[in-house]
C-alpha cells in the first residue's frame, strides 16, 4: 500500500499561499490556468476517494472543470478533501478488486497509483506555476515511474489520453522527479 498522505500534504500546503491574483496564471497543463488546475484538483479529491471506498452510484464520468466552476471556499475545501482520499486509500480493501475513476474501471491498486501520481504532478503543477518549491519523496517518486514507466512505454511515448501529454526528453542522469515529470509530459525547466 501506497501512503498518500506526504503527497496531499504537501499539495495542501501550497493553497493557503496562492492569491487570487494567480488564478488566471499559466500552469505546465497546457490550456490550464491556475484556477482551472485547482478545480481539477478539487474533483480528483472527490474522484479518488470514491474509488478507494468503491462508493460509486452508477457509473462515474470524466471530469469537467473549469476556473468558472472552482469553490469560492477552494482553499479550505481541497485540503479537507484531500485528508478524504488519505483516509479512503489507508483501508486495504481500497486495493483490492475493481473500482472505476474518471468513466474509466481499473483494478484498485491501479487506481491507488493513479490517485498519487496526480497528486505529485499536480502538486508540482501548482508549486511552479505560482513560484513556490516542490520536492517529492523518493519513494513517492519511485511508485509514481513505476506506473507511469510502463504506459509511456505502452504508447511509445505519445501520452496516456486523460492522464498525461506526450512524453518529453530530458537527461539520463535526471532527478526521479524531473524523470517523472518528462514521462508526464511536463518540461522540469518550466517557468510561467
Amino acid at each position: 500500500m501506497i501512503d498518500h498522505g506526504p503527497a496531499a500534504r504537501r499539495l495542501a500546503a501550497l493553497l493557503p499561499a496562492i492569491p487570487d491574483s494567480a488564478l488566471t496564471g499559466p500552469t505546465p497543463c497546457a490550456d490550464l490556468d491556475v484556477a482551472t488546475l485547482l478545480d481539477h484538483v478539487h474533483g480528483l479529491a472527490i474522484a479518488f476517494r470514491q474509488a478507494a471506498a468503491k462508493d460509486l452510484d452508477g457509473p462515474s464520468q470524466p471530469p469537467e472543470f473549469g476556473a468558472s466552476s472552482l469553490d469560492p471556499e477552494w482553499r479550505t475545501r481541497i485540503p479537507e478533501l484531500l485528508d478524504d482520499l488519505v483516509a479512503a486509500w489507508q483501508a486495504p480493501d481500497a486495493w483490492t478488486g475493481m473500482t472505476e475513476a474518471g468513466g474509466v474501471q481499473l483494478p484498485g491498486d491501479v487506481a491507488g497509483s493513479v490517485a498519487l501520481n496526480e497528486l505529485i504532478v499536480h502538486g508540482w503543477d501548482l508549486a511552479r506555476a505560482t513560484g513556490r518549491p516542490y520536492t517529492a519523496g523518493e519513494d513517492e517518486v519511485e511508485a509514481c515511474l513505476e506506473f507511469v514507466r510502463p504506459a509511456v512505454e505502452e504508447t511509445g511515448g505519445k501520452g496516456v489520453d486523460g492522464l498525461f501529454g506526450p512524453a518529453v526528453p530530458v537527461p539520463g542522469d535526471a532527478a526521479p522527479l524531473d524523470r517523472l515529470l518528462g514521462l508526464t509530459g511536463r518540461d522540469p525547466s518550466w517557468t510561467p
